[in-house]
């Protein structure tokens, strides 16, 4: 567990205890003695999390809230109290409290407590970041005919509540067609969270997206909050959601008719009100008939399907993209853009990218790598396109001060990168050349910004 925590207690003993408490845990801790104290702490900790204490010496906790309410203080507030009564927990609650402890804490339900309430702060700020970044750039770039009709269709789709199924070619950006559909629907400032559904192995996938209690397993030494509890109110985007077994498909199935998620190791239901975005880039009919995913699963996804067009009918956008990328690639890296001569534009152009939009994307980083702040010909562009030999021996060579280690990494990622492009982006099937752990190779090309 991972978050900075802010404790408002004037009690030592109880600031102390906690705080080893959560630093053991892996967290941030901070500490005041008072009310005021903590009011003048909060900005320069921005904490993920607060702990206050109902009764200080100066101003009590309930005033304390308040303040941090017209502060605009934007994360979870826990309070405790050795003299909690109904009357109290209902004003904090009114007042945004996220939950009440009372004192003596009992370790294990300040730990079950502190992990809920960080992950929901830590989920809110990638939502931040997430609308910032949306609002900041154009959602989908290109203003090509199929373009300008899929956004047309998003804007139709997104205000409803109804189940959306994203189909397209790896790497033709469904993730950004996801992200807008939440953004244009009625629950925008709600969570949206993403699960790549392939790069969790099979046998923790169930605890990743119910949850689990503590002791269901090996290794569970708490209760966990799964991707659907996090999703409460918001939507969930369960990408590459062929790829689940038939037993998850099943629990899937029950959320999507009931709105009911089971954790893993809990006889108990409850209700979540999320939307679900799915999305894949393979024939789900074909995986019906070998009876590899379930045919009431799919009519139950296959609502409002979108289907997101391949990069090569979309090649007028290949400009507007290829500057979008030298921008954000500059803006990110603080580097200096590149400019691409006609000549060179015109071999992005007639690329046929198998990749799509990723292989794009890949191919514009590697430019501004190799030529920052140069006007970029066609000689130049064509051979970062087809990926030539000699260009990749340049990038492994010996002797210009990298460690081992960096020679191996750099190789393994051009080799990584070949194998995309030669089967079109299709990770599965780069596994399957590779004879590698597919989650693995997931992480892998994260690491290389390949994924």
């Amino acid at each position: 567990m991972t978050g900075r925590i802010l404790i408002i207690d004037d009690e030592p003993g109880i600031r102390r205890s906690l705080q080893g408490l959560l630093e053991d845990e892996g967290c941030q801790v901070s500490t005041a003695g008072s009310g005021e104290d903590g009011i003048s702490m909060v900005e320069e900790v921005d904490p993920d999390l607060i702990m206050l204490d109902m009764i200080l010496g100066g101003i009590d906790g309930m005033e304390v809230l308040s303040r941090f309410v017209e502060m605009n203080v934007d994360c979870p507030v826990i309070m405790m109290s050795g003299q909690a009564t109904l009357e109290n927990a209902v004003r904090a609650t009114r007042l945004g409290a996220f939950n009440f402890l009372e004192k003596p804490l009992a370790p294990e339900k300040v730990l079950t407590e502190v992990a809920n309430a960080v992950e929901l702060s830590l989920l809110r700020r990638e939502n931040e970041n997430l609308k910032a970044e949306m609002d900041n750039r154009q959602v989908m770039v290109g203003e090509s005919e199929v373009m300008q009709q899929l956004r047309e269709r998003i804007r139709k789709v997104a205000p409803t509540s109804a189940t959306v199924l994203i189909l397209g070619e790896s790497g033709t950006g469904k993730e950004l067609v996801a992200q807008a559909v939440h953004a244009w629907s009625e629950r925008p400032e709600q969570p949206f969270v993403n699960v790549n559904c392939a790069a969790i192995p099979r046998e923790l996938i169930e605890s990743e997206l119910f949850g689990h209690e503590k002791g269901a397993f090996t290794g569970a030494t708490a209760m966990h909050r799964g991707r659907f509890d996090q999703a409460d109110g918001g939507s969930i985007f369960l990408d590459e959601v062929a790829d689940t077994s038939l037993e998850t498909q099943a629990r899937l199935l029950r959320v999507l008719q009931e709105g009911e998620v089971q954790r893993v190791g809990s006889e108990s239901v409850h209700h979540v009100d999320v939307r679900i975005i799915a999305a894949t880039n393979k024939d789900l009919t074909e995986l019906m008939s070998r009876e590899l995913f379930r045919e009431d699963l799919f009519y139950r996804l296959n609502v409002l399907p979108l289907n997101v067009p391949p990069l090569r009918e979309r090649l007028a956008d290949v400009t507007d993209l290829a500057e979008e990328f030298i921008g954000r690639f500059a803006r990110i890296n603080n580097r200096l853009p590149i400019e691409l001569d006609p000549a060179a534009l015109q071999v992005l152009r007639s690329a046929e990218w198998p990749g799509n939009v990723r292989e794009l994307r890949n191919t514009v980083e590697r430019l501004m790598i190799l030529h920052e702040g140069e006007m970029v010909g066609a000689p130049e562009v064509e051979a970062v396109v087809t990926g030539q030999p000699e260009h990749m021996v340049d990038v492994i060579e010996p002797g210009d001060g990298r460690s081992l280690r960096e020679i191996v990494e750099a190789y393994e990622a051009m080799l990584l990168a070949r194998e995309l492009r030669n089967v079109g982006g299709v990770v599965s099937r780069v596994a399957e050349r590779l004879n590698t752990d597919r989650a693995n190779l997931y992480r892998k090309l994260k690491r290389y910004g390949l994924k």
